[in-house]
C-alpha cells in the first residue's frame, strides 16, 4: 500500500474520531441541556430569587440597609434609620396617631392620655392659666395586660432564683448569642421600669444626648444625674455592675406598680412629645443587670445590639454584616389597627384604601427581614424584580422612575405605573440651611450694614436651582425656620420672606441679582469691594463635603457668592473638626440642618434663641449660628409655653419677620421625601414623627410570588446557544468525514 493511501487512511480515521467524541459530547450536552430545561422549568419561581417561594408567599416585609447600626440602646440612639428598628421594639408610653393629620398624641401603654396638676412655689394647686405656675406635676397610668417579649434576663429558677445573672465562665463558654441561653420568660410591664429608664438616661457614661436638655425641667435629675455617674464610675473601677432600683430621683415617683409620676419645674408642654420618643422607653432592671455581666459584654452581647422591649416585634437576628431579623413578639398585647370618624377623614385627606383594616388587631406582618445592600444599584435591581417590596430612589435612578411635568409636579414614570408601583411623597419636617457666625465681625452683628450684606447674599444664593441641580427637585424653598405641616408655617404671600422675595402674580420670586447687588452697595461692599479697605470681600466657608464628589456642588457655592463680587474660600475637614469650629464659634459660613423631634414650632424656633447659642452653652447649644437677637429671645419665651392658638400664631408671626430681617440664615430648603413600594405592600402612610409604624402595614405574599415569577422568567437564549454551539462546530467535520467516506467507496469500485 502507498504512503498516500496510508496518509490518507490515517487522516479518515482522525476525522472519524474526531466527529465521534464530537458526537458523544453532543449527547452528553443534550442530556446535559434537557436536565437544565427540566431544572429551571419546575423551578422557574425561584431562579433568581435571595429567597425560597415558600418565603416569598408568607407575610414577610423584605427590605435593606446600607451600613451597620452601632445603638439599639434606647437612650442613646439619636439616629433616624436606627429609630426605625427601636421604635418597633419598644414602647413608651405614648405615640402618634398613625392615620391622623396633624399629628395627634395618643396612647401606647396607657389606660388614657396622662393627667396634668398645676402647683405654685408653696406646693399649692393653680390653675394652668395662673402667672404662678412653678411646677407641673405628670402622672401617668399604666395598662395592665402588656409584657415583655421573651428573654433569658426574665429567667427563674424553680426556687424564684434568676438563671443567669451571674454566669459562670464554663457557662460562658457555650454562649455565643441569646438563642444559646435554654431557658426564655417574661414578665408584665410595670410603672418601674419608665422610671428605671430616666435613671439610665441620668448616668453621663451612658452618653444620652437628650440629658442636657431635659434635665432643666425634670425636679432633681440635674443634681442625681451628678451622684449617680460618680456612682458610676466608682464602681467601674471596682467591676461592680450599677444597680439603679435603690436611688431614687425627687421629681420621679413610683406610686404602685401602674402607676408613676414626673414632676417638672415651670410648664413645658412639649414634655409629653418627649415622653413619645424612644429614650423613655422602659427598661427592665433584670435586662440591665443582665447586660452587665463582663463575659456578655466581652462577646459583644449588650443591650446596645439585643434590645429588650414589649412592642409589636422583637429583634431575632442581629448580623450587622448581613442581616437583621424583626419577628412579630408572641407577648404583644391586644392593639389594633386606628379607626376614623368621617370628620377625621375629611380633615386628613386620608384615602378608602388606607381604612380597609380599621379595628383589626395588629400586627398583620409577621416577620421583617433587613439585608445588607451597600450599593445603590443592586438594591434598586432587585427592588425591580420584586425582592424588595419598598425602595428609595437614588439620583442615579430617578429618571427611570419619576418623571417630570414641564409645570414641574413630579410622577411616576410609564414603566413604574405598569409594574403597579406606588410613590408616596412628602415635605418633611426639616429644614437645611447655610448659616452665617453672627459672632463673625465679617458676616454677623445687627447693624443696617450687616443685614443688608446677609440678605443681599440670601437672594445670590439660588435655592430653586439648588434644588433642581443637586436633590431633582425634592424640595422646596424655605421661607423661615418653620417646615410644613408644622403650626407657625404659613403659604401665600403671608409665609413669603420679602426680604429674599417679591410677591408677583399670586407667586413668591427670588428677587434679581440687581437688587441684591444694590442691598451690597448699600452695605459697604460696591461690586464686592470694600469701600473701607479697596479690597475684594473674601469669606471662608467650612465644610465636610471635601471628597471628589462634592466638587460641583462646591463650584455651585462658589458661583453663588462670585455673583457679587465676593470669593468664596472652601474650608473642608473632617467632621469631628467641623463640629469643634461650629461649637465655638470659628465659622464665618457653614451649612447646617434640622429635623423636626415633635411637630411643635418651637422645636425650630429655638434654634434662634439666645440663650441655646453654641458659643455661649460651651458647645452644648442647638443655636450654631449664634443669633441673640433680645426682641427674638423674649417673645420665643412667650410663646414657648403656649398651646397652639390665634395669640401664639401672632407671636410666631412677629418672630419671623424678626429673623428674616436680620437673617442669621440663608434659609435654604425643606426636602421631599420619595420613596417607592410595591402593590401588594399596602396600608403605606408617611409618618414624620413615628418609625412605630411597621404594625399597621400589610403584606399579600401571594401577589408577590405572583408578580415575581411574571417579572423573572428565566432567560433560556443563552442555553439554547450553549447546545446549538458543538453541533455547529461538528457540522463541517460531519461534512468532510462524509467526503472522505464518498472518496473511499469511489477509489474502492
Amino acid at each position: 500500500m502507498s504512503s498516500s493511501s496510508n496518509i490518507k487512511d490515517y487522516s479518515n480515521t482522525m476525522i472519524s474520531q474526531i466527529y465521534n467524541k464530537v458526537i458523544q459530547m453532543h449527547k452528553y450536552f443534550f442530556k446535559f441541556f434537557l436536565f437544565l430545561l427540566i431544572t429551571v422549568t419546575a423551578s422557574a419561581e425561584v431562579w433568581n430569587s435571595p429567597y425560597s417561594a415558600e418565603q416569598s408567599k408568607e407575610k414577610i416585609l423584605f427590605t435593606s440597609f446600607s451600613l451597620p447600626y452601632k445603638h439599639l440602646d434606647p437612650v442613646v440612639s439619636y439616629s433616624k434609620r436606627e429609630s426605625m428598628i427601636i421604635s418597633n421594639i419598644y414602647e413608651p408610653v405614648l405615640g402618634y396617631n398613625y392615620l391622623k393629620r396633624p399629628y395627634i398624641l395618643e396612647p401606647r401603654t396607657l389606660k388614657n392620655m396622662p393627667e396634668i396638676i398645676y402647683y405654685d412655689k408653696e406646693k399649692q394647686q393653680v390653675d394652668e392659666e395662673s402667672n404662678n405656675v412653678a411646677f407641673s406635676q405628670y402622672t401617668f397610668h399604666l395598662r395592665e395586660d402588656i409584657f415583655y417579649q421573651n428573654h433569658p434576663a426574665f429567667s427563674k429558677s424553680s426556687e424564684g432564683d434568676y438563671l443567669y445573672h451571674h454566669l459562670t465562665d464554663k457557662v460562658l463558654k457555650a454562649i455565643e448569642s441569646l438563642d444559646d441561653f435554654k431557658k426564655h420568660s417574661t414578665r408584665k410591664l410595670v410603672a418601674s421600669d419608665y422610671t428605671y429608664a430616666i435613671k439610665r438616661m441620668a448616668v453621663r457614661q451612658n452618653h444620652s444626648p437628650i440629658l442636657d436638655i431635659i434635665q432643666e425641667y425634670v425636679v432633681g435629675l440635674e443634681a442625681f444625674s451628678k451622684n449617680i455617674s460618680k456612682i458610676a464610675k466608682e464602681n467601674k473601677s471596682k467591676s461592680e455592675r450599677l444597680d439603679l432600683r435603690t436611688y431614687k430621683i425627687k421629681g420621679v415617683k413610683v406610686i404602685d406598680d401602674y402607676t408613676f409620676t414626673i414632676t417638672l419645674k415651670g410648664k413645658y408642654p412639649q414634655f409629653l412629645y418627649w415622653m413619645s420618643m424612644n429614650f423613655f422607653a422602659p427598661i427592665p432592671w433584670e435586662a440591665d443587670l443582665f447586660y452587665q455581666q463582663k463575659g456578655l459584654i466581652a462577646k459583644n452581647i449588650t443591650l446596645n445590639e439585643f434590645p429588650v422591649g414589649t412592642g409589636a416585634y422583637y429583634l431575632a437576628e442581629n448580623n450587622p454584616n448581613k442581616e437583621l431579623k424583626l419577628l412579630a413578639n408572641p407577648n404583644y398585647h391586644d392593639a389594633f389597627y386606628p379607626t376614623l370618624t368621617q370628620e377625621e377623614i375629611n380633615t386628613s385627606h386620608i384615602s378608602a384604601e388606607l381604612l380597609k383594616d380599621a379595628g383589626k388587631k395588629i400586627p398583620f406582618i409577621k416577620e421583617v427581614h433587613y439585608s445588607l445592600e451597600k450599593e445603590s444599584i443592586p438594591l434598586w435591581n432587585k427592588f425591580l424584580q420584586g425582592y424588595y417590596d419598598a425602595s428609595g430612589i437614588s439620583s442615579s435612578a430617578f429618571d427611570q422612575a419619576i418623571q417630570v411635568s414641564t409645570g414641574g409636579d413630579m410622577g411616576l414614570s410609564e414603566e413604574m405605573k405598569e409594574r403597579g408601583i406606588q410613590l408616596k411623597a412628602f415635605i418633611e419636617p426639616s429644614i437645611f440651611y447655610l448659616a452665617f457666625n453672627m459672632l463673625d465681625p465679617v458676616v454677623g452683628g445687627y447693624g443696617e450694614s450687616a443685614k443688608k450684606l446677609r440678605q443681599a447674599i440670601s437672594i445670590a444664593q439660588n435655592e430653586e436651582e439648588y434644588i433642581s441641580i443637586f436633590t431633582n427637585e425634592r424640595g422646596v424653598a424655605a421661607q423661615s425656620p418653620i417646615p410644613p405641616q408644622i403650626f407657625g408655617h404659613l403659604e401665600g404671600k403671608e409665609g413669603c420672606n420679602l426680604y429674599v422675595y417679591n410677591w408677583i402674580d399670586g407667586k413668591c420670586v427670588r428677587k434679581s441679582l440687581e437688587e441684591a447687588k444694590k442691598l451690597l452697595a448699600e452695605a459697604g461692599y460696591p461690586n464686592g469691594v470694600s469701600s473701607k479697605t479697596g479690597k475684594a470681600l473674601t469669606l471662608n466657608y467650612d465644610t465636610t463635603a471635601s471628597g471628589p464628589d462634592d466638587k460641583a456642588l462646591m463650584d455651585w457655592r462658589r458661583k453663588q457668592f462670585a455673583k457679587l463680587g465676593i470669593q468664596l474660600v472652601i474650608r473642608g475637614t473632617d467632621y469631628n473638626r467641623f463640629q469643634d469650629k461650629v461649637r465655638n464659634g470659628k465659622t464665618q459660613l457653614f451649612s447646617w440642618g434640622w429635623s423636626a423631634d415633635y411637630p411643635d414650632p418651637e422645636n425650630f424656633l429655638f434654634l434662634l434663641y439666645g440663650a441655646n447659642g453654641a458659643v455661649v452653652t460651651n458647645g452644648a447649644g442647638v443655636n450654631s449660628a449664634n443669633y441673640n437677637n433680645p426682641r427674638y429671645n423674649k417673645l420665643f419665651k412667650e410663646m414657648k409655653t403656649m398651646k397652639n392658638s390665634p395669640e401664639r400664631l401672632a407671636i410666631i408671626q412677629k418672630m419671623v419677620k424678626i429673623a428674616q430681617e436680620d437673617a442669621p440664615w440663608v434659609w435654604g430648603m425643606h426636602p421631599k421625601s420619595m420613596a417607592l413600594h410595591h402593590i401588594w405592600y399596602s396600608n403605606v402612610l408617611p409618618n414624620a414623627m413615628s418609625d412605630d409604624t411597621l404594625k399597621y402595614k400589610r403584606i399579600d405574599g401571594e401577589l408577590r410570588a405572583k408578580k415575581q415569577e411574571e417579572w423573572n422568567q428565566p432567560v433560556l437564549l443563552p442555553l439554547i446557544l450553549l447546545i446549538l454551539f458543538p453541533i455547529l462546530m461538528a457540522y463541517p467535520l460531519y461534512r468532510a468525514y462524509q467526503s472522505r467516506q464518498k472518496a473511499v467507496i469511489k477509489e474502492e469500485r
